[in-house]
């Protein structure tokens, strides 16, 4: 089932013109929400914040803006069924929303931790990095390798070997009662949820730094995570490079207080 220009769909086809940019370059730009308590109104749902971030990258790029009337309607006959939804918008203004579930072991990564491959090279680095656009090949083929290695998450990294993002979203990092996390100025995206952390983070008079993560900053953290819209707020318990290896703690107290902070320490599940 899938939403798509205005129509429910109950089938899982698509009928695209083999003309359609979205379909030869990937021209869409898209936004993936997790949604509490069944609610797009919802506090942490951030429903307002994931359109906006459209919005945005759909003026960037001189589109067409959809009907954001149609697409909430869109959300709303979709949300009965998914807690996820991927929001989708081509440049002519055509919405398309499609949702799945929850990651099955998604509460294991969250106590647990998850290992992660470090990324390097060109074909792993992201075009218009501040933009989530369709265009997604370079994330996609680092998360495959990452995969294939026996890994579960990609760490992106520039040029000069600083860590970026991951292939799915953004970097923690603990050390000495402060949090870091990468600045935007160092090409990465814009994450809902990131904004959201910092946002608490400032409010709660927390100690956090944007600042570059180099080779020495990263030796330096007692832990690290990386946060999206989805799966909240997941500890990365190893971070596995070309013949070398790091090791972090995926149940240091300072992570599962940031998720306090945040707003994730209770339930929210979806209901079957």
């Amino acid at each position: 089932m899938f939403w798509y220009d205005g129509k429910l769909n109950t089938s899982e086809n698509l009928k695209l013109s083999i003309a359609d940019p979205g379909l030869l370059y990937g021209a869409t730009a898209f936004t993936t929400l997790r949604v509490y308590d069944r609610s797009l109104d919802a506090g942490l749902t951030q429903w307002e914040a994931h359109c906006r971030r459209v919005e945005r990258t759909v003026a960037a790029f001189h589109w067409s803006q959809p009907d954001w009337e149609r697409v909430r309607l869109g959300a709303e006959n979709m949300i009965a069924a998914y807690p996820v939804l991927r929001l989708a918008i081509f440049p002519d203004g055509r919405e398309w929303i499609t949702g799945r579930e929850l990651p099955p072991d998604l509460e294991e990564r969250q106590r647990r931790g998850i290992g992660a491959w470090i990324a390097e090279g060109p074909r792993y680095r992201r075009s218009l990095a501040h933009y989530k656009t369709g265009n997604y090949l370079p994330c996609y083929l680092a998360l495959q390798e990452a995969k294939r290695r026996g890994l579960s998450e990609a760490i992106l990294v520039d040029e000069s070997g600083n860590w970026l993002e991951t292939a799915t979203g953004n970097l923690w990092g603990w050390r000495d009662g402060c949090w870091y996390t990468p600045p935007l100025g160092a090409e990465i995206l814009p994450g809902v949820m990131r904004s959201h952390l910092l946002e608490t983070l400032h409010a709660q008079r927390q100690k956090v730094c944007e600042l570059p993560w180099t080779a020495q900053r990263v030796r330096e953290f007692e832990a690290i995570a990386y946060s999206n819209s989805v799966v909240e707020i997941v500890p990365i318990a190893a971070a596995v490079g070309e013949g070398r290896s790091r090791s972090f703690d995926p149940t240091h107290g300072a992570i599962a207080a940031l998720r306090q902070i945040a707003g994730f320490g209770r339930s929210h599940h979806h209901p079957a």
